[in-house]
């Protein structure tokens, strides 16, 4: 009986950092294969000596220990992001992808305001981390040491409030001398850093099971083989003769060979690096985007996510606000508008993938936050603390269309923002739970949504009845149905909380029970 091969575990790893930190040069330096998609083969990227897309290598080495008993291989495959800041949204579409992230930070530079963008990203989309500390061969060797130890602990206070408190930090030198350096000279501290992210790797939670979707970065045509689509499995899995449909095309083709790393294959599965041909398939149509198992994929106009702020972005997240939506692999621009629990339900436990669309729900002028006041008597009373909903949504209005997975992450920016300003343009994150296929939502599909508006009123108190009852006057017109306001809340200015029992006579005077008895005489009265 012929021996099982031995098993490939593929971890996806994401090169980031700000530019010129030196992170192609780290993946060069660690890579035993380069994909098609590496090292800015690109000729833009080669012409201005930047990356200006996702690229692709990969590390393999043996299996250590931790990742189970028996022979195998550990496939790192690495992710080369851009470090420009112009180009945040395809290091947004790349952080998708990653299991463990390295931030590569210029020793001699220390934190930038890309690095500190993507270390953002990495505290949404990524478990793990290893600093980079690069260039180290900048620094004169008889200070070397004192250098890095000095930048180590000024990153390690940097991390403190992270969910990265405590992560590796390891210096290297990933192409000594610099770009013009002859390729002989050899790498410094690179074979500790390999070291390094096998202890840190780990088993990635892998599904082959449900609808395939593939996240595609590069798509070119090789002369009498088709047309080739590269790409991660974000979910389920594919294999030879399946058809897999690009759903922003609306058009459907069978898979005729699979690649990975120059190694043909006949099945991948969620977290695999695939190069998948298909034939008759022009791929200037597609330069990237996502490609599933025919008709799993929906076209939305409209979302609604549940969302957090970003706590580096500076200001207040304002409702009518646009930003740059970042939805799956796309980024469009989208008008949004917050709201929150009924302020009784704002302990309530948050469910995570679901939107209930039973409840009713508080329009808010803005997001939430501890630097937001929930009304005006709070401005008044100047209250420290301010209650906050465990959880709040908001509904996305997209400028075009997308296509997405459901539950996909969804991150809002301000990309416009000017790239010197020394500022955070990530603005918040969340889980798009309910797309809105039709097109005209507004009128179909909104009005499911139960979100009201607080109104603040204010009359008089015509006369006391007794310790227990007021009539009030000026809340409402004559003409008004006063019974649909029975059982409204309202607040005398003495303090005391009262109950809208009734009409009283024609002229829209209406009957107040105070529950807890009068304290003194009073005149205005709030709603």
């Amino acid at each position: 009986m012929a021996a099982a091969p031995p098993r490939r575990l593929n971890v996806n790893v994401g090169v980031l950092g700000h530019i010129d930190s030196g992170k192609t040069a780290l993946a060069r330096a660690l890579s035993t294969t380069g994909s098609t998609a590496a090292f800015d083969r690109a000729p833009q990227s080669r012409a201005r000596g930047i990356t200006l897309d996702l690229g692709f290598s990969c590390l393999r080495t043996a299996l250590p220990p931790q990742l189970g008993p028996g022979p195998g291989e550990l496939q790192f495959t690495l992710v080369d992001c851009p470090g420009h800041a112009s180009l945040i949204r395809t290091i947004i579409g790349g952080a998708q992808i990653i299991d463990l992230m390295m931030l590569v930070i210029d020793v001699t530079k220390g934190m930038q305001t890309q690095s500190a963008e993507c270390l953002v990203i990495g505290q949404i989309a990524c478990q793990k981390m290893v600093v980079v500390l690069n260039k180290i061969d900048l620094l004169p060797e008889g200070k070397r040491q004192s250098a890095i130890e000095k930048m180590t602990k000024k990153m390690q206070k940097t991390l403190e409030n992270t969910k990265f408190c405590g992560c590796p930090i390891v210096a290297v030198a990933a192409k000594p001398g610099g770009p013009e350096a002859p390729e002989s000279e050899t790498p410094i501290g690179v074979s500790e850093l390999i070291e390094v992210l096998k202890s840190q790797a780990y088993l990635p939670s892998r599904d082959p099971s449900g609808h395939f979707l593939m996240a595609v970065d590069h798509c070119f045509s090789i002369k009498g083989q088709g047309t080739v689509m590269t790409g991660t499995i974000l979910s389920g899995s594919v294999s030879l003769g399946d058809n897999v449909e690009i759903p922003a095309l609306k058009v459907t083709k069978k898979v005729k060979s699979m690649q990975m790393f120059h190694t043909p294959v006949t099945y991948a599965m969620q977290g695999d690096r695939v190069g998948i041909c298909v034939t008759q398939f022009d791929p200037k149509l597609l330069e990237r985007g996502l490609i599933c198992t025919p008709e799993s994929l929906h076209t939305i106009h409209a979302a609604i996510i549940s969302l957090k702020k970003i706590q580096y972005f500076r200001g207040a997240l304002q409702t009518k606000a646009k930003f740059h939506i970042t939805v799956g692999h796309e980024t469009v621009m989208g008008r949004v508008m917050f709201f929150s629990p009924a302020p009784a339900d704002f302990d309530e436990e948050i469910q995570e993938d679901v939107f209930n669309f039973e409840k009713d729900y508080l329009y808010q002028e803005a997001y939430l936050s501890k630097d937001s006041k929930t009304s005006e008597e709070d401005k008044e009373n100047d209250q420290s603390e301010v209650q906050l909903p465990k959880q709040q949504w908001a509904l996305l209005e997209f400028e075009k269309p997308v296509t997405c997975p459901e539950l996909c992450l969804v991150i809002g920016s301000k990309l416009d923002t000017d790239i010197h300003a020394n500022t955070c343009r990530l603005a918040f994150h969340g889980v798009l739970l309910q797309g809105m296929e039709d097109k005209n939502y507004a009128e179909t599909f909104l009005p499911k949504l139960k979100v009201y508006k607080l109104k603040h009123k204010e009359g008089q108190v015509e006369r006391v009845m007794d310790d227990y009852s007021v009539i009030g006057r000026s809340l409402f017109k004559k003409e008004t149905n006063i019974q649909i306001f029975v059982g409204l809340k309202v607040k005398l200015s003495t303090g005391e909380d009262g109950v809208i029992e009734g009409g009283f006579g024609q002229s829209g005077k209406f009957k107040i029970r105070i529950p807890g008895r009068l304290k003194t005489k009073m005149r205005p009265l709030k709603t």
